[in-house]
């Protein structure tokens, strides 16, 4: 090995290889090589660091195949922190490894320097609007099929008030791909907070959170964005910060890691996602047509919240909720992975929508933009569109606005 060590040997020893996390891996589900597990990537890691395997194809494809949906560390009983260890290996290859070119276009043009910005993404998209208008959908990418034919980027308001009895003063992170393709999930969000009693408080200089860069190995930029929405959200004296996007929770959540201050680590504390703010006694039964939940990765497995949503669906449907097989199976979204990764995105895409369609539910409810988007053009794709495909925020704002 030459240079400076890219991966914590102590932290990568933690690693028995006593495979239980196979089964909760979705590419080694899917391939049955144990170089596509967590236990299989953790050696292609180390025999990198010691510079016994070269940085070539093979062991960089076995690596880029991983989701980072963390799966394996919510089962793991040695506490292995997979993902911190996926993330600086991650960073290495993007130092030292040669990619494509076309590769290289889409990771640090296409992903870096249009998705974590909104109004660049708004101009990105404007071509397949006007090619579908037009009737050129032929003339698209395979890519834009993720688009759906309707999508809205809504500005929110700097400061909204609490309705009724005021229980705090909240800070609420917008997104990027949240904030223009699904705005109108956003603003259900914050009417959900003012019905619960809060304040809520949407800085217009917040940035992105980080997680695009961190997915992709520049961990640099993702600390850049992490240290200006510390600064941002720590002047405003919140009682906590709420997002509504599993991707960017997870982000959030590891500031303090990321950024190794202590005014990260001040700031991860009061990160929530939104359904550990909401109560299901404030939802009344309202069932309309059998629903089902996928478990977006890292909310179920980076975060750890599992019941929370599905208490707050049961609140609404009652006896038509239904369990989704495989819930907590990756749908193949994974930020930006079904993009680099197309061919293993599809095929988790078909796994999901087998699992969807078993359940013969009407409504599909998740909570992460890029699993909206993967399961709707899945859907689409089988002749299933007719199914809803909906954000918690939006089922529980229908049932609200409906009282």
């Amino acid at each position: 090995m030459s240079g400076r060590p890219f991966l914590d040997e102590r932290k990568a020893l933690t690693c028995v290889h006593c495979g239980l996390c196979l089964s909760a891996c979705p590419t080694f589900l899917e391939t049955g090589d144990e170089n596509d597990s967590p236990r299989g990537r953790i050696y292609l890691m180390r025999q990198l660091q010691a510079g016994r395997l070269p940085l070539e194809g093979t062991a960089v494809t076995h690596l880029d195949r991983c989701l980072g949906c963390r799966a394996c560390e919510a089962v793991c009983p040695s506490g292995v922190l997979y993902g911190e260890l996926l993330e600086t290996t991650r960073e290495h290859i993007e130092r030292h490894y040669q990619r494509s070119a076309w590769q290289t276009l889409l990771r640090r043009v296409a992903i870096e320097q249009v998705f974590p910005y909104p109004w660049r993404m708004k101009l990105a998209l404007l071509p397949v609007r006007v090619a579908r208008a037009l009737g050129l959908r032929n003339w698209l990418p395979q890519a834009a099929e993720l688009i759906p034919e309707t999508f809205s980027a809504r500005a929110l308001p700097e400061v909204s008030p609490a309705i009724g009895p005021r229980r705090g003063r909240v800070g609420f992170v917008r997104g990027c791909v949240q904030s223009v393709m699904f705005g109108e999930t956003n603003a259900a969000t914050v009417r959900l907070l003012n019905r619960a009693g809060y304040e809520v408080v949407t800085p217009p200089d917040q940035v992105c959170c980080g997680a695009l860069y961190a997915h992709t190995g520049s961990l640099a930029e993702a600390r850049r964005c992490a240290r200006h929405n510390v600064a941002v959200f720590e002047r405003e004296r919140l009682d906590a910060i709420i997002i509504n996007a599993a991707g960017c929770g997870s982000t959030l959540k590891e500031y303090g890691h990321l950024l190794g201050t202590d005014a990260g680590q001040r700031f991860a504390r009061k990160v929530k996602d939104l359904s550990e703010v909401l109560s299901p006694s404030s939802f009344l039964r309202y069932p309309a047509g059998k629903v089902t939940y996928h478990e977006a990765c890292h909310l179920a497995h980076a975060q750890r919240i599992t019941q929370q949503p599905r208490d707050l669906i049961r609140a609404v449907a009652g006896t038509n909720f239904v369990e989704l097989p495989e819930s907590d199976i990756c749908c193949g979204s994974a930020g930006s992975y079904n993009l680099t990764e197309p061919e293993m995105a599809q095929r988790l895409q078909q796994r999901k929508v087998a699992n969807i369609l078993r359940t013969g539910a009407e409504i599909v409810i998740t909570t992460n933009p890029g699993c909206l988007l993967q399961i709707q053009a899945g859907l689409k794709n089988a002749g299933a569109d007719q199914i809803r495909v909906l954000h918690l925020a939006d089922y529980l704002d229908e049932q609200a606005r409906s009282q």
